[in-house]
Formats: C-alpha cells, structure tokens, sequence
C-alpha cells in the first residue's frame, strides 16, 4: 500500500522523471486540506455503528426476502456476517479517505470480494445497494458543515463518494 505521496514519487522515480508542478500542487492541495480530511474520517468512524445498521435496516426494509427464510441473511449468524463485511468495507473506506489512495481498498478489501460472494451465493447487487446505503448517510455526515474545517469540500465529498461507488462496483 503506498499513500498519495509516496505513490507520485514511486511513479515518477520509474519514469526517471522530477515531479511535476500539477504533482506538487496536487499534493500541496491534500496537504492544505489534511485537517478537514481527518474531520471527514473522524466523523465517518465516530458514527460507523449507526451508518452501517441504519444501511442494513434500509436495505432489508428494500429486500426483505434476504432476511426471510432462506434469504441470505437469514439467521443470526448471516445477518451478523452481512453486518461485518459491510463494516470491513466501510472500515477500508475510511483508510482510503485518510491516505488519500484506494489502493488499500482495493488490495485488502475488494480484491476478490466479488468472486467469494459468487461462492457462497451471496447476491453482489444488493451488496452494492448496501454499500450506497453506507454512502449516503456517510456523505450526509461528513458532508455536515457543522463543527468542521471550515472551506469547500467539494472535492473531498466527491473523492469519498468514489470510494464508495468503487466497493458497489466491485461486488456487484
């Protein structure tokens, strides 16, 4: 896993090439905007209980057939695994926000995901619902301008709703 920093000078180190003035500026930019990205963290991880159950709560409320016999989260034992999962991909989601790369996303988290919810018959789409459940009540949390780093966010809302979109995608 390599953090934005380290990732643009790895690159630029294998092109043989100095960093460039969008590349530092690039940086200088996440840099600047480090404190509201650990606000956006913090927040996200102080209420990553609620914004996972009140997901699953939606989505079964959606899908109830998962949650009834023979659904793929019947039985507290699969409930409490779907639960787990979607607070690993959100945990993962978190971690990304913070160094500012996927990459840890997808190395440690989605890589693979889709072919085990293959194996075990889980269905990948209502994952993906799940995880844009996450999503929306993560960017209405952290997108609360109260209490944070005052600026535009814009950029930050837009970088943590692709974490997102990219879990969906990758398990659907």
């Amino acid at each position: 896993m390599l953090d934005a920093f380290a990732k643009v000078v790895s690159q630029a180190d294998a092109r043989g090439d100095y960093l460039t003035a969008a590349q530092i500026d690039a940086l200088s930019a996440m840099v600047a905007d480090g404190n509201k990205r650990m606000d956006v963290v913090n927040r996200i991880t102080g209420n990553a209980s609620a914004i996972v159950a009140n997901a699953a709560r939606s989505l079964f409320a959606e899908q109830p057939q998962l949650i009834a016999p023979g659904g793929n989260a019947y039985t507290n034992r699969r409930m409490a695994a779907c639960l787990r999962d979607m607070e690993i991909i959100l945990r993962y989601v978190t971690y990304s926000i913070f160094s500012g790369d996927a990459s840890v996303l997808d190395d440690r988290c989605l890589n693979g995901l889709r072919e085990t919810y293959l194996a075990l018959g889980t269905p990948g789409a209502s994952v993906a619902v799940g995880v844009q459940k996450m999503k929306e009540a993560a960017l209405a949390i952290a997108g609360d301008p109260n209490g944070i780093t005052r600026g535009d966010c814009s950029a930050l809302m837009a970088e943590v709703a692709g974490y997102f979109d990219r879990a969906a995608a990758a398990v659907a």
